[in-house]
């Protein structure tokens, strides 16, 4: 396995009524059991913007417009890297029940946010939208 191999992921920050959607991944997933923003990897010749429509579709199945960015952080996970771009995101679709790669969709309020397990690269964007200092 190559040392230090960049892995660019999107993940969607979804705010509805003041509320953030956090996504717990399936049991068999990588990392499964924790919470996470929702998105994935982004294809070749893909924006982050297009991606993220994209992956937000195939795995909530509901449309989404990205309104700006929220943060980028690198975060050494094993041999790689994983480069986590998150984005602000409103629903243009459906609120979304369920999804393709999670057990449980929840919205929280940005003070609850913290209490849940997350993955390690998604945690300095709760750190940031919970109000406090992220934690490496």
């Amino acid at each position: 396995m190559s040392q230090g191999r960049v892995i660019e992921v999107v993940a969607a920050v979804i705010e509805h009524e003041g509320m953030f959607l956090a996504c717990r991944r399936r049991p068999e997933k990588a990392a499964g059991g924790k919470w996470e923003f929702p998105g994935g990897k982004i294809e070749p010749g893909e924006t982050n913007e297009a991606a993220l429509v994209r992956e937000i579709q195939e795995e909530l199945g509901t449309a989404i417009d990205v309104v700006g960015p929220l943060r980028t952080d690198d975060t050494t996970v094993g041999n790689n890297i994983i480069r986590l771009v998150c984005l602000r995101a409103q629903l243009r679709g459906d609120v979304p029940t369920n999804s393709s790669d999670h057990d449980e969709l929840r919205w929280l309020s940005p003070g609850e946010l913290s209490g849940l397990d997350w993955a390690a690269p998604d945690l300095p964007a709760v750190a940031e939208l919970a109000g406090s200092t992220p934690t490496r």
